[in-house]
């Protein structure tokens, strides 16, 4: 796969708004679980593993942006111990970013008993804290562990794509942030975008979490070891928040 230069990189995050695209008779031929679901705008991400070297820093700057309470994550990098064979040690980690799949068919909606919980007409997965009870439903629903009760708001929690972001023409935080071009985030209708273009020369290399669940992951992975396709969970970060001393 070609590695963009620096300058390309910084012109598709000015450029990954392009209006209202409609999908061609090329893209109708795709793989199944690379096509959106309707004409619109329809979010995704993929993960290129093999870019991503663990640094936390969309970690870090998701907790900024989003005022996440100490001691949870709305992203994270898993991080595992991986040996050459059952014969030896471990020989080294494993790093997997994870984060809401907004799924096409999540299974957090309908167990909510409130409908707090809905999915957008651009595919990104909400929680409405006004009507959130927080009796953990969703949390228990969720098979990607992508869920958790805010501890300050008492409410159900999670990934929005960092919506308030998108609506306003801009990339999420931990996209804008991730140091090794490991995340990129776009259009799934948008057959010229860099995340279809992506996914398009990667083809059958694209995988998702748990397919098995049938959720239909909007986020996609390339390099995704086959042994942590169903792997969730892990050590969570390297790095912690403090709260800052008066």
């Amino acid at each position: 796969m070609k590695n963009l230069h620096p300058h390309e990189i910084s012109d598709s995050r000015r450029n990954f708004l392009r209006g209202i695209p409609v999908l061609t008779a090329a893209a109708a031929v795709l793989p199944t679980p690379v096509l959106a679901a309707e004409v619109g705008h329809h979010w995704a991400m993929l993960v290129d593993v093999r870019k991503c070297i663990g640094c936390q820093a969309c970690t870090v700057s998701c907790i900024q942006e989003n005022a996440v309470p100490e001691g949870s994550f709305r992203t994270v990098v898993s991080t595992y111990s991986v040996k050459l064979s059952d014969a030896v040690q471990p020989a080294g980690t494993y790093v997997l970013p994870r984060l809401c799949n907004h799924c096409d068919e999540p299974p957090c909606i309908p167990v909510c008993p409130v409908g707090a919980t809905k999915k957008r007409a651009d595919g990104i997965v909400i929680v409405d804290g006004e009507r959130c009870v927080g009796c953990a439903y969703c949390v228990q629903a969720c098979p990607y562990d992508a869920r958790f009760i805010n501890h300050e708001s008492n409410t159900a929690d999670k990934c929005t794509f960092c919506a308030h972001r998108v609506d306003a023409g801009l990339l999420p935080a931990c996209v804008e942030t991730c140091v090794g071009g490991a995340r990129i985030f776009g259009d799934l209708n948008d057959p010229d975008g860099e995340l279809r273009r992506r996914l398009d020369a990667a083809k059958s290399e694209v995988k998702v979490l748990k397919p098995e669940h049938g959720t239909e992951p909007r986020v996609f992975y390339i390099g995704l070891d086959e042994r942590f396709q169903g792997k969730v969970e892990g050590q969570g970060t390297l790095w912690r928040p403090r709260k800052a001393h008066a």
